[in-house]
């Protein structure tokens, strides 16, 4: 079963490369994600790295949390699920419905008749 590892405290120049030939090192690395951020495209200083069992995800964690790459000091360790964001009240859903927008739009004075 694949055990997926959070990766944390990377340089910005760290690539997908990089940690795949380093945690090779561990085991078969499945997967790696390297997360970047949407507008810029710059790395956010993180990743999850999917190892091909759990012994060599464990491993893993043994040989390279606290180890130094690129100048900063990396932490690793098993990933935890994502959670659920709750919904920040603005557009369909959560815990307004959306209605903030529209409540938004009544106050503008845009067009049409009000009513009470």
């Amino acid at each position: 079963m694949d055990v997926k590892l959070y990766v944390g405290n990377l340089s910005y120049d760290t690539t997908e490369e990089d940690l795949r030939e380093l945690f090779s090192g561990a085991g078969s690395v499945v997967s790696v994600a390297l997360i970047k951020d949407r507008d810029s495209g710059r790395s956010k200083g993180f990743a999850f790295v999917e190892m091909g069992s759990q012994n060599e995800a464990e491993e893993a964690i043994k040989l390279y949390n606290g180890k130094s790459l690129g100048n900063r000091e990396i932490k690793v360790n098993i990933a935890r699920p994502k959670e659920d964001r709750p919904s920040s009240g603005y557009g369909g859903g959560g815990q307004y419905g959306g209605r903030r927008d529209q409540n938004r739009n009544r106050r503008s004075g845009g067009g049409g008749t009000r009513r009470y």
